[in-house]
């Protein structure tokens, strides 16, 4: 099982509290760091990681001993990291329909590249001819409502899937794609669910809600390895 926490803009664009959210993700099983690059950074805006910034967040990784991530929304972003070694990628859903081109770019590098398809609405998986992709399914509404999820894979193993992105509240639907088949999880993660300064610390999971997640979910897996 791999738990990859998306922080993504809920540090509220104070970065020194992206150190408190990397650490309570490692305390509560995360395996990954996930952040989001070209996305709400342009002035005035909260996200504006730049190299700087961005260099601090793989250092704080690093020192907590947690695989960073980021979502490479954007072709400056692409530039901006094109340097760095990156053990794994996340492409958007929004930049497989919006941006393919810069897509083609990253899988290039051959390195495990997650990849949402909560946009998707061509005929099977984009991009199939790649070996390095791990799909995620999701749905791209935040938050998602219990119906907007009614048709999730029944058996995650006999799709294209590898995981799901979830975008609903609470972490129900993250244990149910588990007991499917689901091998990767990702959701949103927070510090205060009640914080309004953007829609996603609604829809995430506290450092208590995705510990819980991933100590069942990883049961769960152990489990339906076995066959039981």
């Amino acid at each position: 099982m791999i738990f990859i926490a998306e922080i993504g803009m809920n540090h509220n664009g104070n970065f020194s509290l992206a150190y408190e959210l990397i650490k309570q993700a490692k305390l509560a099983g995360a395996d990954i760091a996930k952040f989001q690059l070209g996305w709400r950074d342009k002035p005035g805006e909260i996200n504006q990681i730049d190299r700087p910034v961005l260099d601090k967040l793989l250092k704080w990784c690093e020192y907590l001993e947690i695989d960073f991530m980021a979502s490479i929304i954007s072709d400056a972003a692409w530039a901006m990291v094109e340097d760095i070694d990156f053990q794994c990628y996340k492409i958007a859903s929004r930049t497989v329909v919006e941006n393919p081109d810069l897509v083609e770019k990253i899988l290039l590098r051959g390195k495990t590249t997650y990849v949402s398809l909560g946009f998707w609405t061509g005929e099977g998986v984009p991009f199939s001819s790649a070996s390095n992709i791990k799909y995620l399914w999701c749905k791209s509404a935040y938050p998602a409502e219990p119906w907007d999820i009614i048709d999730m894979p029944k058996n995650f193993d006999e799709t294209e899937y590898s995981g799901y992105s979830d975008h609903t509240i609470g972490i129900d639907a993250a244990i149910l794609a588990i007991t499917r088949g689901a091998k990767i999880i990702e959701k949103h993660f927070t510090l205060d669910k009640s914080d309004t300064t953007i829609r996603d610390h609604a829809l995430s999971a506290t450092p208590d809600e995705f510990a819980t997640m991933s100590q069942l979910g990883r049961d769960i897996y152990k489990k339906l390895s076995l066959g039981v």
